[in-house]
């Protein structure tokens, strides 16, 4: 045993040492977290006012959304010039789409259009000659590019029969679009009393001309025409300062002053400018581009929620599924100023029992879209498939359960995604 003791005591030392050294080494201290590069802290941009620009009212209409995003005096009835010729386009332009009448159409100019519109005359003209024939196409480039009114009479005439039967059709179609506060007289603007219109209505008739008729629209960016060898520039100085605009049309009378109704498209926004009462030339395009580029630099377009994807899918009471899906049949898309999307709040007001049968498409409540409590969209919540009723038995049983559930009030609930 002895023998033993004395061949393993130098190992067990040595294990010992070893271990009394390991255990007095400190451990190593753990590496320095790098420091953190301070990030400035961005402050949310402020939004100024609109511009004061020269003219008695105008508007900054969003293409997309047709949020009314500033204006002054929106709604003051004014007479509008050339601007007119705007809702002459629009009526030729469903007219054509209607198959009434053609592009090709061969028009001859009348005495009234002659008259009224041409050489003689103190007002804005194609020079057409009296008895000619020209077509409907070049017609619509005079009107529009040259400011004809001339040919803003004859493409009058030739469709509705008559510039009186054609007025009327104006008032028809600017009523259909809820144009609540203009009356035409005449496919010119020629100047009369029960002739006028606000800047809303000319923005509202506006964003209908580029999203009903995109190609009629596009002649509105042609910078010159020439007819009866007098070549006219469009009046519209814009297109030469800024090539995002692409139209619309300019207007001017003594008693309408300098006006202009103006339109740019930038990435995938487009805004809308009418100004109505401007001192100058200039001062009605120095307005609509101050107005222009102040909408597209401190406002942007959020898409909030996609055309018929299920927003809820509440109770159904004696149908044969249980739940309907509702959403809403286009995009939602709102406008605000930089910066405040955080703050958009959205509701749907839904019955609080919904009882089959419902069609696909029928409204079935509203989605709200708020700012700081003031009302920015009002959309209608839709069926998004057909609802049946169910068989008897189903029916019977859900007037049970009806019954017991009793009738509650509806509430407004927080729609999916909202801030």
């Amino acid at each position: 045993m002895s023998f033993f003791r004395r061949i393993l005591t130098p190992f067990v030392a040595a294990a010992l040492v070893a271990g009394a050294a390991v255990a007095q080494t400190p451990p190593s201290a753990p590496p320095h977290p790098m420091p953190t590069v301070p990030r400035p802290v961005v402050p949310v941009m402020p939004v100024p006012p609109p511009p004061d620009v020269d003219a008695q009212s105008w508007v900054l209409m969003d293409y997309a959304t047709g949020q009314i995003l500033a204006s002054k005096n929106p709604d003051e009835r004014r007479a509008p010039a050339s601007l007119t010729k705007v809702m002459t386009d629009y009526v030729v332009s469903a007219e054509i789409a209607a198959g009434r009448i053609h592009p090709d159409d061969m028009v001859t100019i009348s005495e009234h259009a002659w008259r009224a519109g041409g050489g003689g005359t103190d007002g804005s003209t194609s020079f057409l000659k009296l008895g000619s024939q020209v077509k409907l196409e070049d017609l619509l480039k005079g009107m529009i590019v040259q400011s004809g009114n001339d040919a803003a009479i004859a493409l009058a005439e030739h469709a509705a029969g008559s510039e009186d039967a054609f007025a009327n059709l104006m008032n028809a179609y600017a009523k259909q679009l809820g144009m609540a506060n203009t009356h035409y007289s005449n496919a010119s603007g020629y100047p009369v009393d029960d002739h006028y219109s606000t800047a809303r209505d000319i923005a509202i008739l506006s964003r209908a001309l580029i999203h009903d008729f995109p190609d009629d629209y596009a002649i509105s960016k042609i910078k010159e025409f020439e007819w009866n060898g007098i070549k006219q520039q469009n009046r519209n100085a814009l297109l030469w300062r800024d090539p995002a605009v692409d139209g619309i049309k300019t207007g001017h009378t003594s008693a309408a002053g300098f006006c202009l109704d103006a339109s740019a498209k930038r990435g995938d926004e487009r805004m809308i400018a009418v100004v109505m009462g401007s001192s100058t030339d200039k001062g009605r395009a120095d307005a609509a581009m101050a107005l222009l580029n102040y909408g597209f630099r401190f406002y942007e377009t959020h898409k909030l929620y996609d055309a018929s994807k299920p927003l809820a899918t509440p109770r159904l009471w004696k149908g044969e599924a249980n739940q309907l899906p509702i959403g809403v049949a286009g995009n939602v898309l709102v406008t605000v100023k930089t910066g405040q999307y955080d703050k958009l709040k959205a509701t749907m007001d839904i019955p609080a029992t919904l009882i089959a049968p419902f069609k696909k498409g029928q409204q079935v409540g509203t989605l709200r879209v708020t700012l700081d409590g003031q009302p920015i969209q009002s959309v209608p919540l839709i069926a998004l498939e057909d609802a049946p009723q169910g068989g008897f038995f189903s029916r019977l049983w859900d007037s049970i359960l009806l019954w017991f559930h009793g009738s509650k009030k509806a509430d407004a609930a927080a729609a999916p995604g909202a801030k």
